[in-house]
């Protein structure tokens, strides 16, 4: 007897899983034994001349109140329609996969418990990474360790833009039209480069590491919008590069969540990750420290880690599976982002003639010059949010920016 999928959504992502489901059907067919249908794929639009439009609806009751689809591929994007739509397979039977973070994020833990709640399957590899095992690997191969923290480059758009301000001297704002010509970056660039979509996929990883999901929107989030050719520079003065990095971790038993530029040591795995590559490295007391890399977007990297978690609804009894249970975080179980710590790279307006009075405001640390930009740069200790702010805005020159250094 055939399974029937149904596909919400015919965009890149959702186009692109037809293409998977179609190319390697007798593969799939020949690891799951049994045969695979795409019977609907829901869109607004008609698709003309499409090897395919003859599967187009555009009224999603058709799917719903069809007992013969068992799993539904969602690939909407954005909040709503993709929750309800959502909400409404599972209960009504029906294991949904998705690639879609927004709605992982805010909705994940209710989804992901009305699920067990009717015995069905809600997946969501796809919505971090791309193309990159992340999420499987963090629920199974790590579940004997207790994560310490988990460091992303998680938006592929804003590690192209910064490969080609580092490598090229190409400025944020002639980086950005480029990536916007090649696809990488909508005409609409706020969710990549405000640090947007890094967030709803850092909470959550955050959420698989700890069991607390906190809301993207409470959380400390940078984008790069600020980030210059200078700041290219500096990060290289000292050894580094500068990437966008969503980090998280547990302080004192509580969650800390953020998303900022960061300088990265070129001894770090994350600063040799360049263009559309994403990179995430989970620290864990076990096996200290692992690395996942690859494509982290992209129409056919994503679209394969949609079909590998219809593979895993196709291959597991979900009487057998266990519940994962994301507690909604409190006042009580966040961290207090002014407590985070870390090591800045501290920048002035001042010349090299004011580097000894900086150095001595910094407890005598290095200060790298830059004659030609008029700036100076410290490397602070590590040093608390609100001790970092104080420090530096005590400082006796003009404080252009402090980045935070990964270390």
């Amino acid at each position: 007897m055939a399974i029937n999928v149904a596909l919400l959504g015919f965009g890149v992502i959702g186009s692109g899983v037809a293409e998977v489901l179609t190319e390697n059907k007798a593969l799939i067919e020949q690891r799951i034994g049994r045969e695979i249908n795409i019977k609907y794929i829901l869109d607004l639009r008609e698709f003309k001349g499409h090897p395919l439009e003859h599967l187009i609806v555009h009224d999603f009751n058709v799917i719903l109140n069809d007992p013969e689809v068992s799993v539904v591929a969602e690939m909407m994007g954005g909040s709503h329609p993709a929750y309800d739509f959502s909400k409404a397979c599972i209960e009504a039977g029906k294991s949904v996969v998705t690639s879609n973070k927004e709605v992982v994020a805010n909705f994940g833990a209710e989804l992901q418990h009305l699920a067990a709640v009717h015995g069905v399957r809600y997946l969501y590899e796809a919505s971090v990474g791309g193309g990159i095992p992340i999420i499987r690997p963090m629920m199974h191969d790590l579940q004997s360790n207790a994560i310490v923290a988990v460091n992303g480059i998680l938006n592929g758009t804003t590690n192209y833009i910064l490969t080609q301000m580092i490598d090229n001297g190409v400025s944020f704002e002639d980086a950005l039209k480029d990536a916007q010509q090649k696809g990488y970056a909508e005409r609409n660039p706020a969710a990549d480069v405000e640090g947007l979509d890094a967030a709803r996929k850092i909470v959550i990883l955050a959420a698989l590491a700890f069991g607390t999901i906190l809301r993207p929107d409470d959380i400390h989030v940078e984008g790069i919008t600020a980030l210059t050719l200078d700041d290219v520079k500096v990060a290289e003065a000292f050894s580094a590069s500068l990437k966008l990095i969503g980090h998280a971790e547990k302080q004192d038993g509580r969650v800390l969540c953020m998303v900022s530029p960061r300088i990265v040591p070129r001894s770090n795995p994350l600063a040799g990750v360049a263009d559309v590559f994403n990179g995430v490295l989970v620290d864990a007391n076990m096996v200290d420290r692992v690395m996942f890399y690859g494509r982290g977007a992209g129409k056919l990297p994503t679209a394969s880690a949609v079909v590998a978690d219809l593979i895993d609804v196709w291959q597991t009894d979900p009487a057998s599976v266990r519940e994962v249970v994301w507690t909604p975080a409190t006042p009580e179980t966040v961290a207090d982002f002014g407590d985070y710590a870390s090591r800045s790279v501290v920048i002035f307006r001042g010349t090299a003639e004011n580097a000894p009075a900086l150095s001595a405001h910094y407890g005598h640390s290095e200060v790298k010059a830059f004659p030609d930009l008029g700036l100076l740069a410290v490397m602070s200790e590590a040093l608390s949010e609100r001790e970092a702010d104080a420090l530096s805005a005590s400082a006796p020159l003009p404080l252009v920016k402090r980045l935070r250094v990964l270390d």
